[in-house]
């Protein structure tokens, strides 16, 4: 069974009660269940990791081209959280790793404060998924699984 990668960045460990009015009240294993959910819909196995520590995110992205290339793994979803707009290493990671990755934002970043309109990740990113909330992470898994059967 191949898998998916998704990967939550700094903060994202306070989903549920972290400024609920922009995030919900789900929790980071609220979110996790609904990913397991769509994998096991999809036949996917689901790898679901968060780390508030850039190094450690791009060791995961690394290991995810690995096993990408090697063909047990489909992508990578992506909530790099304030990262994205800060990070020019996982933007490095990302295309030195030759993963593919939907990047995804559970608010509109678009309609929030300027610093966060500019992602250092869409450039690299198969995708961009902004704006639905936590229901953007069985929606960004089931973009990734289409991708991946387009090829």
């Amino acid at each position: 069974m191949k898998k998916v990668l998704v990967l939550n960045g700094p903060n994202l460990n306070l989903l549920g009660t972290r400024e609920p009015a922009v995030y919900g009240s789900q929790t980071l294993a609220d979110v996790e269940q609904m990913c397991r959910d769509e994998g096991a819909r999809l036949s996917l196995a689901i790898d679901f990791r968060q780390s508030n520590h850039e190094g450690q995110l791009i060791d995961w992205i690394h290991e995810a081209g690995r096993e990408c290339a090697a063909g047990t793994m489909l992508g990578v979803v992506f909530n790099a959280g304030a990262l994205t707009h800060t990070s020019i290493a996982l933007h490095d990671a990302i295309k030195g790793a030759n993963v593919p990755v939907i990047e995804l934002h559970i608010s509109n970043v678009h309609a929030r404060e300027p610093f966060r309109h500019h992602s250092w990740l869409s450039p690299v990113a198969k995708a961009v998924i902004a704006g639905f909330g936590v229901h953007g992470y069985p929606l960004a898994i089931a973009g990734l699984a289409k991708i991946a059967a387009a090829k």
